[in-house]
This record gives C-alpha cells, structure tokens and sequence, in this order.
C-alpha cells in the first residue's frame, strides 16, 4: 500500500476493510464564530440579491448616518460538541464499520475539545483548532491538531495575540515551538480557497509565499470535504511539488457529517499523528455525498443552519445564533434586536431553504445539479 492514497468508496466500497481506524478531520460545533464579513462581497456577485441587499444597505446608511458593518456580525454553527463529535463517529462506526477518531476545530476556539474532556472524562478527542492568520491582504486557516491539554489554553492566547499583531519573525517561532511537539499535527486547511477574495493569482503567490518560509512546520495539506474536485486536485499538485501529504477534512458546519475522512492503522490520534509527520502516511477516502451536487449540499447546509432545533434551548430559532457586536461593544443575538420575525425579505429567504426538507424537492434539485466529473489526479 503507498505511503498516501486517495480512495472514493463509490468506486471501492470494501477498502475500509484494510485499515484499523477512521479520523473525522476539521468540523465546526456551536463555538465556531463564522464571520459575516464575507457575506457582502459574495451577496453583491448574484443578481436580484446584490439589488436588495443595496436597498437594506442604503436604508441602513440613511437612519444611522453609517455604513452596515459586517465585520461586527457572526452566526453559529447548530450542533454542541457532543453532537458534532457523535454526528462525526456514526458515520463512520455504521459506513466504514470502524473506530472513530474526531477532531472538531472551531474558528480560533478550543471550547468544544475542552467541553468534551469535561463532561466525558474518558473521550480520546484531542483538543484542535482552526487558527486564522492574517497574511497581507488575507489570511489563510491552520489546522492546528492535538495540542496538549496542560497548554491548550496558554497557546491559544498565543494565537489570538498574533492575529491582533501579525509579525513573520514571531509566526515563525510558534509554529517551530509547535512542530517541537511530536503530537501535534500542523494542516494548511484549504490552501487553493482565496476566501478572503484577493484574486486568484494573488492568493496563489501568498500560498507559495507562506510555504517557502514556513513549509518546513506544515505537516500536511488538506484536500477539503467542501470544496471543488478541481481545486482538491491542484492541492494535490501543490502538496507533490512540496513533497508534503495531502490530508482529509470535511469542514462540516451543519448536519452532514464530513465528506472525507482519512483511513489508518492507527489505534489513538497521537499515532495517527505520528503516521502522518514521521512516515508521510495518509490515506483520505472520499464519502458518497462528495460524488453529489456540491451547489445541493450547500444549500443543504444553509438549511440546516437557518431550521429550529427545539432540542437546544436558547438557541431554538436561526436568529438565536447570529450575533452582532453593537456601539457599545455589547453582544446581542438577531433575536434579540429585531422585532417579531424580521425583515420580509429574510423572512421569505428562511421560507425558501426550508423547503429543501422536503425529499421529493432534494431528489428533483440532486437529479437537476448532478453531472458528470472525472476523479482523477
């Protein structure tokens, strides 16, 4: 068996037989602050939504005499630790017939691993994060996996200073400090994903920047569970040329678990990480919902952000979850500072996801968006 492969269970549906373990890489629980600070810049590029959108803006620049300032807004993903983490072993305890490893890594947030090893004094989950580096006009996200529990928390003061005062000379020695560490496991988390919308060949010459200086404490990079087949295969690419593995990670945020996992000998995630930094072994098996529309399972997970949960008091309804930082500095939920259900246009927006619930309109829209894509490197 090759040091890395890469599996697609439609094609081999028995190859988990081969291996002892499956690892859940890089999901979100309700700690994860997503920021909305994206949302103009994508909203704007879609006709009909860029119009009202403008209107709103406009309306909001005319009675507070200011811009709308997303940056001050963020929703949370639905599901607690407990659940994201059980969502996460199911899949693959019940489709892989395997042990399960989880790593969840909430936006520059450990709570989730912390919660777990509080609550379930025996859980195995390591304590994981998805850091966010500014870097020039962007930034980029890190995996950073398994930091040790007696630390945790100092590091992740470490990280928020840096991010407050990005410097290279100090990135340079946390991330040495952190690839002293033997069980950590440090991944460039979609590498080839210009989030911050600098421009392709922008993001890629600050993608190439950041692993000449720093590629030597990268320990793998991720080909992700939601992003397109073309870009997974440049990361592909991207990692051979560096001679680095490539490595799962689902980046689940609603209530589809992950669409790749990695498959392994590994009985505990200190020895997975060991697989991976010392033998540059990962094996990444992609999961049927990968094979489907990823337009559908967007929208799918856009539903499952905007439903009610009657299970989670407090944070029952969609506005429940989006929080705003006001004047003041004070944090309050959408709920909370609207007046009955909120505007008619989100209103109709929430309506219209909803009805993806239904089966028969899943089917229709799976049947609509499919087409056909070649998996190949």
């Amino acid at each position: 068996m090759p040091a890395c492969g890469l599996y697609f269970l439609w094609r081999d549906p028995r190859v988990a037989s081969q291996f002892r373990t499956g690892v859940s890489l890089h999901s979100h629980t309700m700690h994860s602050k997503e920021n909305m600070a994206f949302l103009p810049r994508y909203a704007h590029r879609i006709p009909g939504v860029s119009q009202t959108i403008r209107k709103h803006e406009a309306t909001f620049r005319s009675y507070y005499g200011k811009e709308l300032d997303y940056s001050r807004a963020w929703w949370t993903p639905p599901l607690p630790a407990p659940d994201a983490e059980a969502l996460e072993r199911r899949q693959i305890e019940n489709l892989l017939q395997l042990p399960a490893l989880v790593s969840l890594t909430d936006h520059d947030c450990i709570t989730a691993g912390l919660n777990l090893r509080l609550t379930s004094p025996l859980s195995a989950a390591p304590i994981s994060t998805e850091w966010t580096v500014p870097l020039e006009a962007s930034f980029i996200h890190l995996g950073i996996h398994n930091l040790p529990s007696t630390d945790a928390t100092s590091w992740m003061e470490h990280f928020r200073a840096w991010t407050a005062a990005p410097d290279p000379d100090r990135l340079a020695e946390i991330l040495a400090a952190l690839h002293a560490m033997p069980g950590v496991l440090i991944v460039f988390n979609h590498p080839l994903w210009d989030e911050g919308l600098a421009g392709r060949q922008i993001h890629r010459q600050m993608v190439h920047g950041f692993l000449d200086r720093f590629g030597a404490f990268i320990h793998a990079l991720e080909l992700n569970g939601l992003r397109p087949w073309s870009e997974n295969r440049e990361v592909a690419a991207l990692a051979a040329a560096r001679a680095l593995p490539v490595i799962s990670g689902g980046d689940r945020h609603g209530r589809e678990p992950n669409a790749n996992v990695n498959l392994t000998q590994a009985a505990s995630f200190a020895e997975f990480v060991a697989e991976v930094r010392q033998e540059g072994r990962s094996q990444v098996l992609f999961l049927p919902q990968y094979h489907g529309s990823l337009k559908l399972r967007c929208l799918e997970t856009m539903s499952d952000t905007l439903r009610d949960y009657p299970e989670y008091p407090g944070r029952v309804q969609w506005s429940d979850r989006i929080y705003f930082r006001q004047d003041d500095g004070r944090v309050a939920t959408l709920s909370t500072l609207w007046q009955g259900a909120g505007p008619g246009i989100v209103r109709n927006f929430v309506a219209l996801l909803r009805v993806l619930e239904s089966r028969r309109v899943r089917a229709t829209l799976r049947q609509a968006l499919a087409g056909r894509r070649e998996y190949a490197l």
